[in-house]
Parts: structure tokens; sequence; C-alpha cells
């Protein structure tokens, strides 16, 4: 599959339901608190993008690489769960969780796709430190997002910056394209060497997403068939935004 070129208003179409995803990001990180479980998220996900005139994109999306469609609209990861992590009313936020909330909308039948890291009450500096390095990590990507670039820069930056941190880039999941589809083409690793890669062009739409672990880059896939967690444990965290290439830099489209 060919990398897709997005027209202008098809851009302005996805920056519109970035905002909408963004705005629910945002209400779901309010309402993560000890006491709450990950299956309510998923149902205030849902109403939310509903009430916005928008779809669930991940609900009943069914792509290659799941054996089955993924029954939710949320993917609530819990700690050593990088991604993918199936919601439950039995999955019970405590103090100290590092949840990461990733999510995908449609509106006006075009796809955007984000994903926040969030501490649940009190997190111990290793943790804390965990997430705003995953988070930084994915702006210095962001700043490598402009034409001419390679898609190999992106992931340059993301790896030199977790590496020199002292943390671990998970390689085997990689952010994607996005517009047309969830999942299209170029894959965008987390790693990767200079000048190295397809070249961006503007109207590129990118799902940056670096994911990184505390203590081993091995993963595992989760018993449930859907998600995919550290072997051994180590405490994970994920950071994501949809980016546009433009004529003069990016726009980021999730904020």
């Amino acid at each position: 599959m060919a990398i897709t070129i997005k027209t202008k208003e098809e851009i302005e179409i996805l920056n519109g339901g970035g905002k909408i995803l963004a705005d629910v990001l945002r209400e779901l990180a309010k309402l993560a608190k000890p006491g709450v479980s990950t299956g309510f998220l998923d149902q205030r996900a849902r109403e939310m993008i509903l009430a916005h005139n928008a779809e669930p994109a991940f609900l009943n999306y069914h792509p290659a690489f799941m054996d089955k469609p993924y029954p939710a609209s949320l993917c609530a990861s819990l700690n050593n769960i990088i991604v993918h992590g199936l919601p439950s009313e039995k999955t019970i936020l405590k103090d100290g969780d590092i949840l990461k909330l990733d999510l995908g909308v449609k509106y006006k039948n075009l796809f955007t796709d984000a994903a926040i890291t969030i501490g649940i009450g009190e997190l111990t500096e290793e943790k804390q430190k965990l997430i705003d390095i995953t988070k930084q990590s994915l702006e210095l990507a962001i700043n490598e997002v402009k034409p001419g670039n390679h898609i190999g820069d992106i992931g340059f930056a993301i790896e030199n910056y977790v590496e020199s941190s002292g943390f671990y880039v998970i390689e085997i999941l990689v952010g994607h394209g996005v517009g047309h589809a969830i999942h299209e083409e170029p894959n965008v690793p987390n790693y990767g060497k200079r000048g190295k890669g397809p070249i961006l062009q503007p109207g590129m739409v990118l799902a940056i997403e670096p994911m990184v672990a505390l203590k081993s880059k091995e993963v595992i896939l989760s018993k449930d068939g859907f998600g995919y967690e550290t072997l051994g444990g180590s405490l994970s965290a994920h950071f994501e935004h949809s980016v546009a290439v433009t004529e003069d830099g990016n726009e980021v489209l999730t904020k």
C-alpha cells in the first residue's frame, strides 16, 4: 500500500476530528482516579465521541495483526501493559498506577489517533520520570517532522533521547500513517538513523507514538490476545499525536 497524501481540505477535517479526540482524552484524564474502573472510562469515551457527531475508531476494529475485532472504544493499558489494554469494569485504578489511554476517532470518514499516559494518585519519582521522558521524546520527534526530512530522523530523535535518559524504547511496536484508515503506510519506528527511510512530504499524516519501558524492551502478548506487555513486568509509558507534514514544517492535529 502506497503512502497517501492528504489534501488541505482533508487535513482540515482531520484537525476537527483531532480536536474532538484531544478534548475527550483531557476529560478522561480528569475522570481517571483511584477507585474508577477502566470500563467506566471506556463507556465515557464512547459517549463523548458520539456526542460530537463522531465515531470511536477502535470499536470493532479488526486489523490483520489481531485475531479478532477489538471490542472497546478505548485502549486502557495499566503499568506493564504497553498498548491495547482491554478496559474492564473489573479493572479498578489504584494509587500509584500508570495508565495509558489510547484513542481513535473517525470524523467525516477520516481517522485520527492519539494517546496520553497519566499517573493515578501519587507517583514515585522514577514513575514520573518515565512519563516525562516519554512525553518529551514525542515533542522531540515532532520537531523532526518537516518536508525533506526522513522517517529515520523521527525514530533517531526518540531513541537517542530515551536511551540517553536510561530507559528502553519498545522497538517491536511502531507508529504509522493515519487518515484514510487507522493504520496506513509508512511505519514510523521509535528508533532509526538520520537520513534513512521514506522522505517526508507535505500532506503526509503520521501517528507518532513513542513507547518506553523502565527496564526492558522485550514484549509479550497479553493473555486476552489484545494487549502487549513488557516481559518481566517492567513499567511502561506511551504518548501519541497525529501530525500533518505542512509546506513549512508540521501541524499537530490532536492537541
